[in-house]
């Protein structure tokens, strides 16, 4: 393995690692109040029970998404020092805004786990929604200056310099509204069909059934209308793409060629040396319309760009379809789950409803990986667009395929840690929080 590719495969393994770990840190918080504020206004203990346990998963995934994010943070000066120099005075803005918005959250989340019965009921709720919305913010700013990399703004590059730098509008590129929206309300869904799917297991397994069943509404319902929502930021992101990144929408879409009327492309193996896509399914004009808003739009294919500045086709057209199609499976459980909420309240306590929420845990989450692969990988051979190569940033230093084998030795065993006490968490919920029903399985 040569530094270079030790180099991306280090920083993709750990940003795959704790954009999981960012992701339900983000979340859960919401979730947490919710059932809080529910506890403060009907006094049903189930209420306050969830939101304990909860609370004790809000510590887990902060702990190890600080730890998983600083170590990210140095990789980025260690591994890409040549990208750093130059962008780091442009995009540094977002990064200390995310450290106070880090340093707020860490305070609140102080103030919320050892609040109880110690300050006032409504004050101690509201630390918890400062947790939640400070570690939503952190997370915009953060993809703030990604987006960044993929439509670098706020600066005049000028015979290798960087002058006139504006780092406001940095931060506020043309990329990072469109990213911002995608990324939040995915990590709504993958966190909420994940919480919900473990819940929904132990109710099928006859565990608690009264607090499982009041957790996995809440987290169903978040989870579901942010499924919802998702197809409407994905379409808002895929116009930006097409517009800022053209070369991205056609690796994603493998389309080869410029055309007018351009055919949306469903599964498919892309073939780069023929330039064609077997055995996909076409609907003629549909990328146009997505692309454009015209059925009659053209759309550039890769043959506008020229062979040294495409991305990997492959990678990013399979990441892309495993994002979309496990999206609308979520959406389809969605649309079920409504169905049932407004019309069948029967189907609430089926089995078989409850199986398609714990088969859909982990679906989130591919998504969420497949979606961050697009993203980093359809920006490739750049890592700031149309300025810097990602291979003439990378450190000089030798030997990072051993830096790689350790961090990922890291993060597979803090991985595993924090499934073990997640572990603990569920399996002890009659013992540790469900008050009303210790020791006691019950049955459906």
């Amino acid at each position: 393995m040569d530094d270079f590719l030790a180099a991306r495969l280090q920083m993709a393994f750990s940003l795959g690692f704790h954009i999981v770990f960012a992701c339900i840190g983000m979340v859960m918080p919401f979730f947490m109040t919710v059932a809080h504020f529910y506890w403060l206004k009907t006094k049903k203990v189930v209420y306050r029970d969830v939101t304990k346990a909860w609370s004790k998963g809000v510590a887990i995934f902060f702990a190890t998404g600080a730890v998983s994010g600083t170590v990210l943070s140095f990789e980025l000066g260690l591994l890409w020092p040549k990208f750093m120099e130059h962008a780091g005075p442009i995009f540094g803005m977002p990064f200390s805004l995310e450290g106070t918005a880090f340093f707020i959250e860490a305070i609140a989340l102080g103030f919320y786990l050892y609040g109880w019965n110690r300050i006032n009921p409504w004050f101690h709720w509201a630390t918890g929604v400062v947790v939640g919305i400070s570690g939503l913010l952190s997370g915009i700013l953060v993809v703030a200056a990604n987006a960044w990399m993929n439509s670098p703004a706020g600066f005049d590059y000028i015979d290798g310099q960087y002058l006139n730098i504006d780092p406001v509008k940095a931060m506020f590129n043309d990329a990072w509204f469109s990213q911002a929206l995608h990324m939040c309300v995915a990590a709504f869904v993958s966190t909420g069909f994940a919480v919900a799917g473990v819940h929904a297991l132990m109710i099928l397994k006859g565990k608690n059934i009264k607090f499982h069943s009041t957790a996995f509404k809440i987290a169903a319902v978040f989870g579901t209308v942010a499924a919802c929502l998702q197809p409407i930021s994905g379409d808002i992101s895929a116009k930006d793409v097409a517009k800022r990144q053209p070369e991205k929408l056609a690796a994603m879409e493998a389309h080869f060629h410029t055309e007018r009327n351009a055919p949306l492309i469903i599964g498919g193996i892309p073939d780069t040396a023929n330039k064609k896509v077997d055995y996909a399914l076409r609907i003629p004009g549909l990328l146009s319309f997505m692309a454009t808003g015209d059925f009659n739009g053209e759309v550039k294919g890769l043959d506008s760009v020229p062979k040294d500045e495409q991305p990997p086709v492959a990678i990013t057209h399979y990441a892309f379809q495993i994002m979309v199609g496990l999206g609308m499976a979520m959406v389809l459980i969605a649309i079920l789950y409504f169905v049932a909420l407004w019309k069948k309240k029967q189907w609430l306590n089926s089995r078989w409803l409850l199986k398609l929420f714990v088969i859909a845990t982990p679906l989130g989450f591919i998504a969420l990986e497949a979606g961050w692969t697009v993203t980093e990988v359809g920006r490739q051979p750049w890592i700031i667009r149309g300025v810097m190569r990602t291979a003439d940033a990378v450190t000089p230093m030798p030997g990072i395929a051993y830096s790689f084998y350790l961090f990922t030795a890291v993060y597979i065993s803090l991985s595993i840690i924090v499934c073990l006490l997640l572990f603990r968490q569920i399996t002890m919920v009659d013992t540790l929080y469900d008050s009303e029903n210790p020791s006691k399985d019950q049955s459906l």
